[in-house]
């Protein structure tokens, strides 16, 4: 038999056993050394001689003729009556047959490695009985421990002897190669001198390369399916495990199988990048395992192999040019395996565009602004202070306003389109959030606004200003502090003080209802003082500013009076005395270093001083002490602050006055509740209460009133009904018109011209008749419903929820001002007053309105504007100061004068 059959043999022999043989053992002293390769050929073989038996050897190890190898025989008929030889080189001859000395030095190779390899076996056999052996003491020695700890000491055994049967296993796998290896050494050896094979030593090469290529592509296919294996042995393991437990009743611990799902639950949710990062790890594993199994089943390197399975699993379609049955099978399972992981990819990216517009739909961004108005909470009172902050931003082209509330931003952002304003360069942002939460205050940049607004809720008074009193709480512990002012709106007059406490200096209070109360009674002893209010408080008109004027220092408050052109001067804001505002200071009162005039202007870039003109001053008439009359009024409606403007009407109205209170509070719980407001009955002096009880909008319950006797009607928003802005201007307008009516039919019919354009005739027409007899203030809550009442003129009205914005919204602008707001609301000190001209002329005389400003001074009075007598409308800051012209007593001025 020649060598290669009998390598042949050795490895069909090896691959019929599952265990391979080990490896040789040296003998120092009895191996026989490689033969060396001659640097040439011999160009004249001589004929070889045969060596002696007596030198038979084995290469490379020792022959162990006792030992008797369970392995079947190489070859029947020349593996045990062949005699070993040994080769001596230096004595090899051409003519000598290659094919017998082939045949047994090979033969004696592989019989004396097979008894290495019976070693190996019964080695191995050894440990794993020693394993079972100690595997049976184990169960043995832990009776008396838990079933828990057994059941892991077992597994922990068995896993180890698992791997040293596998690494023994490897190994024994490995010392094969290397046989088979170091055989393909000896065949090339001995073709080497052999010329005429030169062909066949090129192919040995690429054998023995071949041989060696394929034990690494067996091993990575081996590793392969281990490590895909291995995770479904565990979770085996972990079912088997929770399974014992619940046959064993162990009802205090969690099965491992919910355990190992809570702790990938809690990673999942804790952790922000998990999903990312468990994709990202998953797809490594999928390419480095399917480019192991590639690699085994391929020619291709490992490196291309690992390239191969990334396009399978970025394109499952790449794999069609596979034609053996194992490429097919690998690459179909890792194209599988990507279009799971793009499926899941595509889901994560998915849910993170989702969210993340979900939560720009929902206003969870941040607020990426500053020097921006901020706006906490909703109200009624919303829309008419966003379209004053919008004409107050329209000079510097537009501002920025945030609105925060807990609504749904798409529900605040249609209704906010729903106002149709006109908000002139003006961004509205709206966010859900809370403000009594720092997280949701971060999250409008709260530190960075200039001014911040916290609107009273609609509902109960004190616990709208429970919250207010929080959310500022809440404003004073942001971290980063606040560049802006606080504006509060209040409820109630009586937790200003407690609001203030909180806030410090950086709170501004605005109490709404009060001041919509005393303005109201302002405007029934008034009438068309509501609409001079308008025009003060809002930014389409003039307003309040206060600047300095350093060439204005050393000058009297009576030249300051005329130095402005375009604006009216009507207080000064003293440095001296830590910036205190005087409304209407005297006109002796120098301007020192430091202080600030304060004047009505359409806006503050549009007025300057100018040189002082000449003003004739004249005197006023001698008869100017305007006498008190006893009035009758009545209050149809109930208001929370009753009480208080009970107080305000017994100030101001002369002895013997009469208020009629007309609603639906019983007479006894009526008393109850201006007692709890601090209300002594009996120590009003000037007005006696009369109480009527019924419904204002029912006719029978008004014809029992002497309607046309009243001097003043006040038609308040009903406690029952002021949450609602609809449904109280409803409740007022039907009351206004049954009262009209009522008025129009006891009074006496009076032919006159036509007013407008209603003739005497129609039931409009009446109704105006009746105006002229009696004044009426309705108290309006929705913007939209004074169209209907300046059209008809049959009443005055009272904005009471736009008055409040545009106080919330000027002070806001400017916290100064709130200082100016606060006096002219008060019990005491300045107000604004509607004079008769009378008082300041005589009929027909033809002066400037400076002139007639130095004859208001005389009476200590600002004069700010006036009103025509066939006009409709009062004009604040008059242009043209200086012109003359013909006056009529029947005209009316405005001022700032003090409360009489």
């Amino acid at each position: 038999m020649s060598l290669d059959s009998d390598s042949a043999a050795v490895a069909s022999t090896s691959r019929d056993w599952y265990f391979p043989s080990p490896p040789f053992i040296h003998n120092n002293s009895n191996s026989t050394k490689f033969p060396k390769y001659p640097r040439r050929f011999p160009t004249n073989p001589r004929p070889s001689q045969h060596l002696p038996s007596d030198s038979r050897q084995p290469f490379g190890g020792v022959s162990s003729p006792n030992s008797s190898p369970p392995f079947r025989s190489v070859s029947s008929s020349t593996s045990t009556s062949a005699p070993h030889r040994a080769f001596n080189h230096e004595r090899l001859r051409r003519r000598v047959d290659f094919g017998r000395r082939r045949e047994k030095p090979q033969q004696n190779d592989v019989n004396e490695a097979i008894p290495s390899v019976s070693d190996g076996v019964s080695r191995r056999r050894s440990e794993v009985s020693s394993a079972v052996s100690g595997e049976k003491f184990l169960g043995f020695w832990g009776n008396g421990f838990n079933v828990r700890w057994k059941m892991a000491f077992f597994v922990a055994i068995a896993t180890a002897v698992f791997s040293s049967v596998v690494y023994q296993n490897f190994c024994l796998h490995i010392q094969v190669n290397e046989l088979q290896e170091h055989i393909s050494k000896l065949e090339f050896t001995f073709r080497a001198y052999n010329l005429s094979d030169s062909m066949e030593l090129i192919s040995s090469f690429g054998q023995q390369s071949d041989l060696h290529s394929k034990s690494l592509k067996r091993l990575a296919l081996v590793v392969s399916l281990t490590l895909l294996s291995m995770p479904v042995l565990a979770f085996k393991y972990i079912d088997y495990v929770s399974r014992s437990r619940s046959s064993e009743n162990i009802s205090e611990e969690v099965s491992l199988n919910k355990q190992l799902a809570y702790r990938v639950d809690l990673f999942l949710s804790v952790h922000p990048y998990s999903k990312p990062l468990a994709l990202l790890v998953a797809t490594l594993l999928l390419i480095c395992l399917g480019g192991l199994a590639l690699f085994g089943v391929k020619d291709d390197s490992l490196a291309e192999c690992l390239w191969l399975s990334w396009t399978y699993v970025a394109d499952s379609g790449n794999h069609t040019d596979s034609e053996k049955i194992g490429e097919r099978l690998v690459s179909v399972s890792i194209s599988f395996g990507g279009m799971l992981i793009f499926a899941m990819m595509l889901g994560l990216v998915s849910d993170a565009i989702s969210e993340k517009f979900d939560s720009l739909r929902k206003g969870r961004s941040k607020v990426v602004e500053q020097n921006h108005t901020l706006i906490l909470g909703w109200s009624d009172k919303l829309g008419s202070l966003l379209n004053q902050l919008a004409i107050a931003n329209e000079s510097l082209g537009g501002g920025i306003v945030v609105v925060m509330a807990e609504r749904d931003k798409e529900e605040m952002e249609l209704d906010i389109a729903k106002m149709e304003f006109n908000f002139k360069g003006t961004s509205v942002i709206c966010r859900s959030g809370s403000p009594l939460i720092l997280a949701d205050l971060k999250k409008v940049s709260v530190s960075k606004a200039r001014a911040i607004i916290v609107l009273a809720e609609d509902g109960n008074a004190d616990q709208s200003d429970a919250r207010a009193l929080r959310t500022v709480l809440s404003l004073t512990g942001v971290k980063e502090g606040l560049r802006g002012h606080i504006v509060v709106e209040l409820s109630d007059l009586d937790n200003e003080v407690l609001v203030k406490l909180v806030g410090g200096d950086l709170v501004e209070t605005v109490v709404a209802h009060d001041v919509i109360g005393r303005l109201m009674i302002q405007c029934a002893r008034q009438p068309g003082l509501a609409q001079i209010w308008e025009d003060i408080l809002g930014f389409e008109n003039c307003e309040f500013y206060i600047k300095r004027w350093s060439q204005l220092d050393g000058m009297h408050f009576e030249d300051v009076l005329i130095s402005y052109p375009d604006a009216i001067p009507c207080g000064i804001k003293v440095a001296s005395l830590g910036g205190k505002i005087i409304l209407n200071p005297d006109d002796s009162y120098v301007l020192q270093e430091g202080d600030e005039v304060l004047v009505i202007a359409e806006d503050d870039d549009t007025y300057a001083p100018a040189p002082l003109p000449t003003v004739w001053r004249g005197s006023l008439p001698k008869d100017f002490i305007v006498p008190k009359s006893a009035e009758r009024i009545l209050f149809c409606g109930w208001r929370r602050d009753m009480e208080d403007m009970i107080m305000v009407l017994d100030a101001f109205l002369a002895p013997g006055s009469e208020l009629w209170m007309f609603n639906e509070v019983a007479e006894k719980e009526r008393e109850k509740k201006l007692i709890d407001g601090g209300l002594d009955i009996s120590r009003l002096v000037n007005i006696t209460l009369v109480n009527r009880e019924g419904n204002a909008v029912i006719r029978r319950h008004l014809e029992s009133l002497p309607l046309q006797s009243f001097d003043s009607i006040l038609i308040l928003a009903d406690e029952s009904v002021e949450d609602s802005a609809i449904q109280a201007d409803s409740r007022s307008l039907a009351t206004l018109l049954l009262i009209r009516d009522i008025q129009a039919k006891r009074l006496p019919m009076v032919t006159h011209v036509q007013r407008g354009s209603f003739s005497q005739g129609s039931w409009i027409g009446e109704m105006q008749q009746a105006s002229d007899k009696s004044v009426i203030i309705s108290e309006i809550l929705d913007p939209r419903t004074k169209n209907l009442l300046s059209m008809s003129r049959i009443s005055d009205y009272v904005l009471s929820n736009e008055l409040v914005s545009m106080a919330l919204a000027m002070v806001a602008e400017d916290r100064q001002i709130n200082d100016v707001l606060e006096e002219l609301f008060a019990e005491e000190g300045n107000e604004l007053q509607i004079r008769q001209a009378d008082l300041y002329l005589r009929e027909g005389e033809e002066l400037s309105f400076y002139e007639v400003l130095l004859r208001a001074r005389q009476r200590r009075e600002v004069m700010i504007g006036y009103r025509l007598a066939d006009a409709e409308r009062a004009v604040i800051n008059p242009p043209s100061k200086s012109e003359r012209r013909r006056w009529s007593v029947k005209d009316v001025f405005v001022v700032i004068a003090e409360k009489e």
